[in-house]
């Protein structure tokens, strides 16, 4: 498949920042469009995003190294343009530029083989004979926003509700129920001012406590008699949190004694892999999952396995900047029997892509933020469609 041209623009992010939308076409004018999300919490191996402005001039540079080049596959193209780039992060051309064009490459090959984009990111897993069929995920739903992605008094960042099926239709509606009635019980509770919204959509008021959260939904939970229907999730997001370790411990043992938590994210800082894997060994029934810990980084994965510090993984595509890359710590991580979460950013396009990768290679989980604003709603929506084809 050749690409004989390109189109690049600034367009806004959910935070109203800038990002770049790219559009690639092949040799019959077929186009496609991708966009890259942000994220305000972010490890420090993360790949390397240029200024939207470096990145268009660094588009044009890219493009003229790739048009009418036949690109046999998705690994055959990333490489090219990791070649290009040359460094480690990805800090010369931008881990945000190369993903763009990553991203539209995948959706122009799946266009060119007549396939849709899940069962592309599905036939890409399966490489090394994995022989995964493509699934829906559980739903990590983001319903009270803290941390650095609200202005309230929570110091963790994602309180998150996990309907018990993958029923996608079900679980949505679940979480939609929740969702509408927390809104409603807040503003009952906390006032008019209750119900503002951080940055994925979740509830975002002062509270009285970082355990308040949890009590509320439960409470609501129990009103409704769907106390049954959920797990709970936390997203600690610990790396901008300042307690010591031994706080943070005495917090999460505190908290699992009082809900039904399955699932504990980045509940130390990101390079501490011996304090998650002591957690990981007292925690037994609950997963301990990486993100600024692995950034979706084979390297990282590797050390995560070795000192034995998570049964679970987050990932992002935009952390390590390319599809092939991202397919790559995939395949580790099920060969390692991790849950897989698929996970958007807090600063996100209305680019619909990770659904499709969620659901082609049959992750555990899918973080998506709350069923609320559009660049949220985008992914909720594609799951849908996929489950009506």
């Amino acid at each position: 498949m050749k690409i004989l041209d390109y189109n690049i623009k600034k367009i806004l992010d959910s935070r109203s920042n800038w990002t770049i939308e790219l559009e690639l076409y092949n040799e019959k004018n077929i186009g496609v469009k991708s966009s890259v999300p942000s994220g305000k919490s972010t490890g420090k191996n993360e790949v390397f995003n240029l200024d939207p402005d470096q990145a268009i001039l660094k588009a044009k540079y890219i493009f003229s190294k790739i048009k009418n080049k036949d690109f046999k596959s998705q690994q055959e193209f990333d490489h090219f343009l990791i070649s290009l780039d040359k460094t480690v992060n990805k800090s010369y051309l931008g881990g945000n530029t190369i993903l763009a064009f990553s991203y539209c490459f995948a959706k122009l090959n799946a266009y060119f083989k007549h396939i849709e984009l899940y069962d592309y990111f599905n036939n890409l897993v399966n490489l090394k004979n994995l022989k995964i069929k493509p699934k829906m995920p559980y739903l990590f739903v983001n319903v009270i926003n803290g941390g650095l992605h609200a202005g309230n008094n929570l110091k963790f960042q994602e309180y998150l509700i996990i309907p018990k099926t993958n029923d996608i239709l079900k679980a949505i509606n679940l979480a939609r129920i929740l969702y509408l009635e927390l809104g409603k019980e807040l503003k009952k509770i906390k006032g008019n001012n209750a119900i503002n919204i951080g940055d994925e959509g979740g509830y975002a008021p002062n509270f009285k406590n970082d355990f308040e959260p949890f009590e509320i939904i439960s409470k609501i939970l129990k009103k409704l008699n769907l106390d049954k229907e959920f797990y709970f999730g936390l997203d600690a997001a610990a790396n901008s949190i300042n307690l010591s370790n031994d706080k943070l411990e005495k917090f999460y043992l505190k908290l699992i004694k009082k809900i039904n938590l399955i699932y504990l994210e980045d509940p130390f800082a990101e390079e501490d892999f011996e304090q998650f894997k002591k957690l990981k060994l007292k925690l037994k029934n609950v997963y301990i999952c990486g993100d600024d810990l692995t950034t979706t980084n084979i390297n990282s994965f590797k050390k995560a396995d070795s000192e034995n510090s998570i049964n679970s993984v987050i990932i992002k595509p935009n952390q390590i900047g390319t599809i092939s890359e991202t397919i790559e710590a995939i395949q580790f991580a099920k060969q390692k029997n991790w849950w897989i979460i698929v996970s958007h950013r807090s600063g996100e396009t209305n680019d619909d892509l990770i659904a499709d990768l969620a659901y082609g290679v049959a992750a555990n989980g899918f973080k998506l933020g709350a069923p609320a604003r559009g660049e949220r709603v985008a992914k909720y929506n594609r799951l849908l469609e996929i489950a009506n084809q």
